[in-house]
């Protein structure tokens, strides 16, 4: 390598091993702990590379970066930061930040772009150019500082100031719903609409309505998600459970960027961009012949792989909180966690992912008496899980009605001689409803009509609390 690097951090050991590093690897490096000295050598010409920690004791990088680039737009700057979110690589990403690299970083990693910077010498082009202090106010879409949640940061950064479309892909409570949103709130759709439509809820003769709409309605009223997302995103989620005369009918729309409505002659042109999730491997849907294989490659131009909570257990304290904080919000009493809670926490499999750890809290919010929830009642709850109880061969009705009884005296005794929060009888219902119908689906192998006749309720009614329950619906086998 050659040139001049210019390292700026408060640390002095990180600036110590940086200048080593670089000077072994050919460079010649200036150091500074300071954001004023940073930007006097820049005013001076100094400097074929930059890479600078965002903190700084008298400034943040990023918010310098659109001054860099007004007065040296040629410079590249490497920005590393500890506060590892993801509106930290979104505000690197719209300043123009040549990479953004999380600490603790790879000494090779920053080796290699600084490599890349000085071979290309030129911006990304990804800036604003404009200065948006409003970014660092906003909550965050995604928790978790993770090295897993990280790359899965870098990727949505430089998406949000494109077009593309993106496959997500992960198991199902991996918050693939989550990602789409923030790609649409960040990103160059962000003013038009967020359009949903979960193909594994819906029957398959009607997809292609609710998808392109039906000319016998006129008007808005028979509008598809297509025409509804128009300017904005369109998130087609569980699109492996598209039956394949949809998928015919979606790759001709995004090849010709046209289409009709069903039933219809006049031609409306398709606007929106298309984000696609799946818990399913559409690979191996390919090989079978139940997903069409120019179709994939259509929808998985970026693909964006959701790790499970079980490889990600250190943003388990971060999540555990701010869902304790949503159930406050919600309604339910304030509660903190104790420290040995969550060692017990991040002992579990965590089958149901980051919306089993929800579902989690929001429980011990209400069941737990005292404002810390402790170690001895989380593995209390635990214990109690659905996935925990089993029923022996020929007494499952009297060991269901046990176990029910078990829980609700727990529960009752939890709260000693002060009553529950208003609204037991529902959430008791809610807690039940949802394995009962995801079991059945998985029964009946993803048929909503012969799930519908088992349980005894109306299609309609079925199709409603899968979609208020979230519950994953796939055909042709059993979700076991």
């Amino acid at each position: 390598m050659e040139g001049t690097v210019i390292v700026a951090d408060d640390d002095r050991t990180i600036r110590t091993v940086l200048s080593q590093a670089l000077t072994r690897a050919g460079c010649r490096v200036r150091s500074t702990g300071t954001i004023s000295t940073l930007w006097r050598w820049i005013e001076e010409g100094e400097g074929d590379c930059v890479v600078s920690d965002v903190m700084m004791p008298d400034g943040d990088a990023l918010d310098l970066l659109p001054a860099i680039h007004r007065k040296r737009p040629d410079l590249p700057v490497i920005v590393m930061s500890a506060q590892n979110t993801m509106m930290t690589a979104i505000r690197a990403t719209e300043v123009g930040a040549y990479e953004y690299i999380p600490k603790p970083f790879d000494l090779r990693e920053v080796l290699s772009q600084v490599n890349k910077a000085l071979t290309r010498q030129k911006r990304r082009g990804t800036g604003t150019g404009e200065e948006r202090p409003e970014d660092k106010a906003q909550p965050l879409p995604l928790i978790g500082r993770s090295p897993a949640m990280q790359d899965v940061y870098r990727i949505m950064a430089r998406l949000m100031t494109t077009d593309l479309g993106v496959m997500i892909s992960g198991e199902s409570g991996t918050g693939k719903e989550l990602v789409a949103r923030a790609l649409h709130n960040f990103g160059l759709r962000k003013n038009g609409p967020f359009v949903a439509i979960n193909m594994a809820s819906i029957p398959s003769d009607m997809i292609e309505v609710e998808m392109f709409g039906t000319a016998a309605q006129p008007g808005p009223d028979g509008a598809g998600k297509f025409e509804q997302a128009a300017g904005g995103t369109l998130f087609l989620d569980e699109v492996g459970d598209m039956p394949v005369a949809a998928q015919t009918r979606l790759l001709r729309v995004l090849q010709d960027n046209e289409y009709s409505r069903v039933g219809g002659r006049e031609t409306l042109r398709a606007n929106a961009r298309i984000i696609a999730a799946t818990h399913q491997d559409l690979r191996t849907l390919v090989n079978e012949g139940r997903f069409r294989e120019d179709l994939f490659y259509r929808l998985n131009v970026v693909p964006v792989r959701l790790p499970p909570l079980r490889d990600r257990l250190d943003d388990i304290p971060d999540l555990a909180r701010h869902f304790l904080r949503n159930a406050e919000g919600e309604g339910l009493p304030r509660k903190t966690i104790a420290p040995e809670a969550l060692d017990e926490l991040r002992k579990l499999d965590w089958s149901g992912n980051v919306r089993e750890l929800e579902n989690l809290m929001k429980r011990l919010a209400v069941l737990c008496p005292d404002e810390i929830i402790s170690a001895a009642v989380v593995l209390q709850e635990i214990k109690a899980r659905p996935s925990s109880v089993s029923s022996p061969t020929g007494a499952k009705s009297q060991k269901l009605s046990q176990a029910i009884e078990s829980h609700l005296k727990r529960y009752f005794d939890l709260h000693g001689d002060s009553l529950p929060p208003p609204g037991l009888y529902d959430r008791i219902l809610k807690e039940v409803e949802l394995p009962l119908i995801a079991l059945s689906l998985s029964a009946t192998r993803g048929n909503q009509v012969r799930t519908a006749e088992l349980l005894g309720i109306n299609r309609n009614t079925l199709r409603k609390k899968i979609q208020d329950l979230d519950i994953a619906v796939t055909r042709g086998k059993k979700m076991m």
